[in-house]
């Protein structure tokens, strides 16, 4: 297929528009060629022609006057020879001269009759050349024949005579003149004929050149138009998708309508959209495995990927599904995933909301974290919070929607969530091996968000932070401190602490619950165990399924039976359990 480059149009365009100058300039050359051949035929044979008719005539007119004067010089007698002499010798040298003045115009004549490229009268021109002929040939030889005999008649001084040859050869003289005079009007009619046909071919030429020059003009604007609109529209589309593509709508193409370099670029831009579109299905596909936020961060700050990881601080949450076994045994496969399903996407949300980094999810448990670069390190105990505040928020809808779900009444077990959240120092960065890695976080930290996830189930209660996420978040976040406790993996004992809510946002119930559970957590520190059993089952009566009062009631009564160590510096060790 012809594939003409841009250069090449535009080359085409100037030599379109060369070529119709050219043409132009020709057409106004030739026709103005044929008006200066007319003109030269109108100045150099025309005008002339009809001069030398009109010089015949002023000749006949010479020697007649020449005749005169030979007559009058005669009748006076001797002393007017001299006069008579040179009248005479004025009549002789004249005759010739009209002869060669017809001749004159009868050779120009006949040279326009002979050039086809004019087109000159040539039926009315060979007339006048016939009309000349015969008044030379039939008058002017009869007046030079009475001419001779009056000169004769003179020189016998027969003056009678002579005056009636000459009354006869005025006759034939005017005659003459007549003749000449009626060959030079029609001469006269044919050269005002030849100079309205000059001005004509004039006018043509003038009007053919400027429509001509109009026509040039015109089909070049409009060949330059279309080849100039062949080039921009492409352009224009090219522009068109890459703003679409700007604004992140890689759904349409631009169609080729060329096979030049634009319509090259319209291709390569159309393969560059079709890639794009393509790396967006990755991420989007591959976005539900890994996290697209870590992607990118992997993508834009490549140091993140390195492999000897980073020690920073962070915080990390584990979020566990309370029941999930008993409620798998309940469940066909199908409806277990749709379970997991509905649960994962209900408890990721607040996460994804709080600018969360969801790690994994190991079975029902989603682990997830904050911290730097992804949130400010101000910031992520306060969003981990909010998340767990969310998270919690969400379960009495999803116990509303899990029957729904699997098409039955109620489901099998008493569905809730346990959390558990920890700040500290991790190691952060890029984990595995030559065949997979994964952006983590591992230390100890992780492991006691991981335990205090755990510890729930012996408090009763839904999300236990570390000592260092609630220092952290005090000012923004409602918390209940619930116990000293030594996790598994470790020695030293810590505080943990209950989210109640976001600050300033606790009911009347929630505030007295905190009041009695403090007086309570209190007194069963100093062994006081009948005030702490008080406290106790106050906190139970003003909210009677409270968990942590639940558990330090039964941890109370246990204690007066088997009174703790003297050493006993009350903490809870999980391992005892």
């Amino acid at each position: 297929m012809f594939r003409s480059s841009i250069r090449q149009k535009i080359v085409g365009i100037a030599a379109g528009l060369i070529v119709l100058a050219v043409i132009t300039s020709v057409l106004s050359m030739v026709m103005a060629g044929q008006v200066g051949h007319l003109l030269d035929e109108l100045t150099n044979r025309y005008i002339p022609a009809y001069a030398h008719l009109a010089r015949v005539n002023v000749r006949s007119l010479e020697r007649s006057l020449a005749m005169r004067r030979m007559m009058m010089a005669k009748m006076q007698g001797p002393t007017e020879d001299e006069n008579y002499a040179a009248a005479h010798k004025t009549f002789d040298e004249i005759n010739p001269v009209i002869n060669q003045e017809a001749d004159a115009a009868r050779k120009l004549i006949g040279a326009i009759i002979e050039d086809a490229s004019t087109p000159s009268d040539n039926a009315a021109l060979g007339r006048i050349d016939d009309r000349i002929d015969n008044a030379l040939n039939d008058l002017l030889v009869r007046l030079n024949t009475e001419n001779k005999t009056i000169i004769d008649q003179l020189d016998a001084k027969d003056f009678a005579s002579a005056r009636k040859t000459m009354l006869h050869a005025e006759a034939l003289r005017d005659d003459f003149n007549a003749r000449i005079e009626g060959i030079r009007a029609d001469m006269l009619a044919q050269v005002g004929a030849s100079a309205k046909t000059v001005m004509a071919a004039q006018q043509r030429a003038i009007i053919v050149s400027g429509i001509v020059t109009v026509i040039a003009a015109v089909l070049g604007f409009v060949f330059a138009m279309l080849v100039g609109s062949g080039i921009t529209r492409p352009v224009m589309r090219l522009l068109e998708g890459t703003r679409e593509v700007e604004a992140g709508r890689l759904d349409g193409a631009i169609t080729i309508t060329t096979q030049d370099e634009i319509g090259q670029l319209s291709a390569a831009f159309n393969r560059m959209i079709e890639t794009l579109r393509h790396n967006q299905r990755i991420r989007e596909t591959f976005g539900r495995y890994i996290n697209p936020r870590i992607a990118e961060g992997l993508l834009e700050q490549p140091a993140l990927a390195a492999t000897e990881g980073q020690r920073r601080v962070m915080t990390v949450m584990f979020c566990d599904m309370k029941g999930f076994t008993s409620l798998s045994e309940g469940v066909t496969p199908r409806g277990l995933v749709k379970i997991m399903n509905l649960y994962l996407s209900t408890m990721s949300a607040p996460v994804h909301t709080h600018n969360g980094i969801i790690d994994k999810y190991i079975g029902d448990a989603i682990m997830a974290y904050w911290g730097a670069p992804f949130v400010e390190e101000a910031e992520q105990t306060h969003l981990a919070a909010l998340a767990a505040i969310d998270m919690t928020g969400r379960v009495a809808q999803l116990r509303k929607d899990l029957p729904e779900l699997l098409g039955v009444r109620a489901i099998p077990a008493d569905c809730d969530i346990r959390i558990g959240i920890a700040t500290g120092e991790v190691l952060v960065g890029s984990i595995g091996s030559e065949f997979m890695m994964s952006y983590t976080v591992l230390g100890d930290t992780v492991n006691l968000a991981s335990r205090l996830e755990g510890a729930n189930k012996f408090y009763g209660s839904r999300s236990l932070i570390s000592e260092a996420t609630a220092a952290s978040c005090a000012d923004t976040i409602e918390l209940r401190e619930i116990d000293r406790l030594v996790v598994v993996g470790q020695s030293q004992p810590q505080t943990v602490f209950e989210i109640m809510g976001t600050s300033g946002a606790l009911t009347p119930v929630q505030t007295e619950l905190r009041q009695h559970y403090a007086v309570g957590l209190a007194a069963y520190r100093e062994q006081r165990w009948d005030d702490a059993e008080r406290a106790f089952a106050a906190a139970l009566n003003v909210v009677p399924g409270d968990g942590p009062s639940i558990a330090f009631k039964a941890r109370v009564e246990a204690f007066r039976e088997t009174p703790p160590a003297a050493d006993w510096d009350g903490a809870w060790h999980l391992e005892h359990k």
